[in-house]
């Protein structure tokens, strides 16, 4: 009886002196997510100013064939480079081309077409409805991303910043172009769709890498003939530098680099968590035009970063259990 007991004090001791150290490792996991999802928001926040300007010079359908081509053509042979195994089946290939439908061909070619009516800052904040669309989808889907009050709250709460911050005046505007809306918000449901999908890609380890070159590469393959049939691109003027440099930055910062961020962050936050993206990508603009572009930094765009910053605390979840195990 006395040596079950001194194991179960020791058993209960090491668990005890091995909080901390969860702890500091759950923190810095957390904050690591953060970054990813922060930085993300960035270069997701310049791809809405990039599309106004590259509509100037191509149709949709082009510019997303462009966008998608170029970056699977600079993926590739990074994949290969780090000798990355290649799914072997036909099935791990038709996953990568569904993702590629669900979360490049569909929404990219909706918020592309929306653009040519309404401008960027209203298309990011009908695209900031994504989260919304992912706690339902990923709610009904996944059995580790079940509904909670705290979701919902702050979802609702960062819907609200961002209109906050961007100004009610921009909701004026919502009256016309209503099939260019609808076309954003289309957009929104795929992408939740899509981050429930795409954590398929993490139970089998296939790496993010490997993940953002195939459904690119998918989505290139799918949309090229397409444009070049709808479009006719070779029959238009060829564009200035100023736009291949636009066109550059759209493939490679806004895409090739943003997809291995987010099934990285997918993998390892969630569907729900790496949604919250789409919310933050308002914020990098406004402060991207604030420090670059001499923008003005006005108190509603304070006030609204402050209800964002709120709901994310909710939606994470961390801060308020931390404050019920406090009390």
């Amino acid at each position: 009886m006395a040596k079950r007991r001194n194991r179960a004090d020791f058993y209960r001791n090491s668990r005890q002196v091995d909080k901390p150290r969860r702890y500091l490792a759950g923190a810095f996991v957390s904050a690591f997510n953060w970054l990813l999802l922060t930085l993300l928001s960035v270069l997701w926040g310049g791809s809405f100013f990039l599309a106004e300007l590259l509509l100037e010079h191509w149709p949709p359908l082009t510019i997303v064939a462009l966008r998608v081509s170029v970056a699977a053509l600079v993926l590739w042979p990074i994949v290969l480079a780090k000798g990355i195994e290649l799914p072997q089946q036909l099935s791990g290939w038709l996953a990568l081309f569904f993702m590629g439908v669900l979360n490049n061909a569909i929404p990219f070619s909706l918020i592309v077409w929306g653009q040519r009516e309404i401008t960027g800052g209203l298309a990011s904040i009908l695209n900031a409805t994504t989260p919304v669309f992912t706690v339902i989808v990923a709610g009904l889907l996944l059995t580790d991303e079940r509904f909670t009050v705290g979701k919902v709250v702050g979802v609702a709460l960062g819907l609200v910043g961002v209109i906050v911050m961007i100004g009610v005046d921009a909701l004026v505007t919502m009256s016309a172009a209503v099939p260019a809306q609808l076309a954003i918000i289309g957009a929104s449901i795929s992408y939740a769709f899509a981050a429930t999908y795409g954590r398929r890609f993490a139970k089998f380890g296939v790496p993010p890498l490997l993940i953002a070159a195939g459904q690119l590469s998918a989505t290139a393959l799918l949309l090229t003939p397409l444009a070049l049939w709808v479009d006719d691109p070779l029959a238009l003027p060829v564009p200035g530098a100023t736009t291949w440099l636009a066109l550059g930055a759209f493939a490679v910062l806004s895409t090739a680099l943003a997809y291995q961020l987010y099934f990285a962050l997918l993998a390892t936050a969630g569907a729900t968590y790496t949604s919250l993206v789409t919310i933050l990508v308002p914020v990098s603009a406004v402060l991207l035009g604030w420090l670059f572009l001499d923008e003005h930094l006005a108190r509603e765009h304070l006030v609204g970063m402050a209800i964002i910053g709120v709901a994310l605390m909710v939606i994470d979840g961390r801060w308020t259990s931390r404050r019920r195990r406090a009390t």
